[in-house]
């Protein structure tokens, strides 16, 4: 599929994600439009995109868009605070449902949904995307994921709606911001500083964001990723406890204390996906290992 020099709207691309991605569209020749809630932070404004605030919980909202001829759609957007569940549950179900509903009637050559490993619930690991989860996921963030990936699925058997699902596990990188696991853990050995941690006896999955980033390309040009959920990770687990005291040997310090946050009863010990319809259908196996890629990242924080 050619697709130089198209028009692209990436949805949340103010954010970790939508950053690496912009900017990689942008040496592929893309003309990209960002829609978010919020305007970029400066280290986050990449030149030549156009920025929009938008809110895709608000269908009024969407006759910002009547002047564009968008050919692809990536969604990055939703509320990151999950505490928040009202908003959690509505942007990321009904504002993926307001997207698609939107671009059912324009043509578009592809829909990108970021959904999450999250949605297999308790299911045993490695997660397959044949696995069937029943009851569905209980958090509202992975609930919401689940019913927007369901809805987006029905759009494509019906209405053979361009749409591609990634099942997310744990993205890593420089310029994520400091509230997730690895950027916690990174400042605080950097700064030798204690930080309050589990028990670490969970394996978690860990890709590093140029690996996601290419996925995302590859998935705007495949035809057999349409109507397709594809998981997105590295496929082997590693255990935190691991992770914490590689980061303490390559940063020089820190001082973990183990056993502090306790652990949810739902919770799973290991997860991780099976990647290889990842491999099959986009012909894609993460290059960047998280040795190599947890040492980047550690430098961009020094930096």
């Amino acid at each position: 599929m050619v697709i130089k020099n198209e028009e692209i709207l990436v949805v949340g691309g103010t954010g970790f994600i939508g950053y690496h991605l912009v900017n990689y569209l942008k040496k592929k020749k893309f003309n990209i439009v960002v829609a978010a809630a919020h305007s970029p932070k400066k280290k986050r404004i990449v030149k030549g995109v156009k920025y929009i605030k938008f809110d895709i919980t608000k269908k009024k909202n969407f006759k910002k868009f009547k002047n564009f001829n968008f050919k692809h759609v990536v969604n990055l957007g939703g509320y990151v605070d999950h505490t928040n569940k009202k908003k959690t549950y509505y942007s990321h179900y009904h504002g993926a449902k307001n997207l698609s509903n939107f671009f059912l009637k324009k043509k578009i050559k592809s829909f990108i949904q970021m959904g999450s490993g999250g949605e297999y619930g308790n299911l045993r690991s490695p997660h397959k995307e044949t696995d069937i989860c029943r009851p569905i996921p209980t958090s509202t963030y992975s609930k919401a994921k689940f019913l927007a990936t369901r809805y987006l699925l029905n759009l494509y058997e019906k209405k053979n709606f361009p749409c591609t699902v990634l099942r997310l596990y744990q993205t890593y990188g420089p310029k994520q911001d400091t509230n997730r696991f690895l950027p916690i853990l990174i400042t605080n050995c950097l700064t030798n500083s204690k930080f309050q941690t589990s028990n670490g006896k969970q394996f978690r999955d860990f890709i590093f964001i140029n690996d996601l980033i290419t996925i995302i390309y590859k998935c705007l040009k495949s035809f057999k990723a349409r109507g397709q959920i594809i998981n997105v990770g590295y496929g082997k687990p590693i255990n935190i406890k691991k992770i914490i005291y590689k980061v303490m040997k390559i940063c020089g310090g820190g001082k973990p204390e183990f056993g502090k946050i306790i652990l949810r009863k739902e919770e799973n010990i290991i997860t991780y996906p099976d990647i290889r319809k990842l491999k099959s259908i986009l012909s894609f196996k993460p290059k960047i290992s998280f040795e190599k890629g947890i040492r980047t990242t550690i430098n961009s924080y020094k930096n």
